[in-house]
This record gives structure tokens, sequence and C-alpha cells, in this order.
């Protein structure tokens, strides 16, 4: 075994595994302490998508590898030749081993994009805000394939582990809110927004894009929580009500 650097600390335990492409693995357990950044003033917020992967409110946008998709073509094959082997034998267990490898590779070239992408995004930024994404409904719709292929849940994760290692702020913002309805101009939601619908106009005269405005009222939405959660002022104070507003006098059965 070679080491390509030393461990943080001794291990507590060490699991040794082996994938379906005939692969070792060792996990080991190990405490670590947080490994803070230096600071910086930058804020983010990210609209994940299936057309682009990542979306930021300053109007970058980050292609979608598809792994999964560029390499279907060969995977279907490997797949096909399995298929024809004889069950049992042993030309069957190398197809078998050849199509765990091709699957591996896929994996693999994923999980270093998403960690690539996401160390780039903590150590830019002092805080991160994601939506909170249903993946578990959008993987039972005619999109399953492409949003597996994407794994946003694994890049989130990554995000959440990161920013808590390297002392950054990480949150989510709820699925219900209307992020790409919203006009980040004025604050009008507009009534349907079809997925089609990629550039749009408000009736306040602003134009904008559709994951540009998402990105932008995510990185809002995540920092009007934040001040909620330490007590600071989130939306106008209330007004004393005027003599002339309509209002109840007397009971409400009178």
């Amino acid at each position: 075994m070679r080491w390509s650097r030393d461990l943080p600390a001794d291990p507590s335990s060490v699991t040794v595994i082996k994938d379906a492409a005939g692969r070792y693995f060792a996990g080991f357990v190990v405490e670590v302490t947080a490994q803070r950044l230096p600071g910086v003033e930058a804020e983010t917020g990210i609209d994940l998508g299936l057309g682009h992967f990542a979306v930021l409110p300053d109007g970058t946008k980050i292609d979608s590898p598809r792994f999964l998709r560029r390499a279907e073509k060969r995977l279907k094959k490997a797949q096909r030749v399995l298929s024809r082997k004889e069950r049992g034998g042993k030309n069957r267990d190398k197809a078998r081993h050849k199509v765990a490898r091709a699957h591996a590779r896929v994996a693999d070239a994923r999980r270093e994009f998403h960690h690539q992408l996401s160390t780039q995004i903590i150590r830019e930024n002092q805080a991160v805000f994601v939506e909170d994404l249903a993946v578990g409904g959008l993987a039972r719709t005619r999109l399953a394939k492409s949003v597996h292929d994407a794994g946003w849940s694994a890049f989130v994760n990554m995000l959440e582990y990161k920013a808590k290692l390297y002392g950054r702020t990480f949150a989510k913002v709820s699925r219900w809110f209307p992020s790409s309805k919203l006009c980040s101009a004025c604050g009008a939601v507009t009534e349907a927004m079809p997925l089609q619908v990629r550039e749009w106009t408000c009736a306040c005269g602003a134009v904008h894009d559709r994951d540009i405005n998402a990105a932008i009222n995510i990185l809002a939405a995540g920092r009007a929580d934040r001040l909620n959660v330490c007590g600071g002022p989130v939306r106008p104070s209330f007004g004393m009500a005027q003599p002339r507003e309509a209002g109840s006098h007397g009971s409400a059965a009178a």
C-alpha cells in the first residue's frame, strides 16, 4: 500500500470493501479539526438544473458534463455482450466486470467533477445557498436519467460538509420558494412559468434569464433566512393603522 499523504490522526477503525468492478477501498475513521479559510466578502446562491449544472447570481453558467449520457453508447454495447454470455461461465464473469468498470469510470468522473466544483465554490464564497430540491420526486419522472446523471444530492452534500470543515456558511432554501417565478427587481410573482420558458419579461419592465434570476432570488432568500435566525429584520416593520383605514369596530357579531 502506497500513501499519497499522511492521515490527519490515528484511525479509530478501518473498513476494507471490494466494489463490483473488483477494486478495493479502505475507509478510515479519523477525528479532524475544522480548517478555517480566510474570510471573504462574496456570497452566492446556486440554481441547479439540467440544461446547465449550476447557475450563479453573477451570470456564471456551469455546463453539465452529462457523464452517463456521453458513455451511454459504450455502456449499452458492454451490456449487450454480457447478456449473450452463458450464466455461470468465466466469460460471463469477465463481461460483468467489464460492465462494472465502465459504470465505475462514469461514477468516478462525476464524483471528481463534484469535488472540484464544490471546493472552488466554498473557497470563493463566505456563504453558499442552494434550493432544497425534491430529487426523489424528480427521479420518478421522465427526467429520471438526467437527474441521476447530474447527481445533485451528492454535490449538495459535498458543499455542506466542506462548508462546515472550512468555516463557511451553508443553508438550503425551501423547495416551495418561487425562485424562478419571482421577479428579482420588483418582487412580483408570475402565475405560471413553464419549463420551456428560459427568458421572460416582468410587468415592471425587467427582462430576466430564468436561471440567473432564480440564482439571484435563492441568494436573497438565503440571506433573509439567515437574518431571521439571527434575529435581524427581514421584513418591513408594520406601521400604525390610520383612522380612515378599514377595520373592525365593536363585536364581530354586530
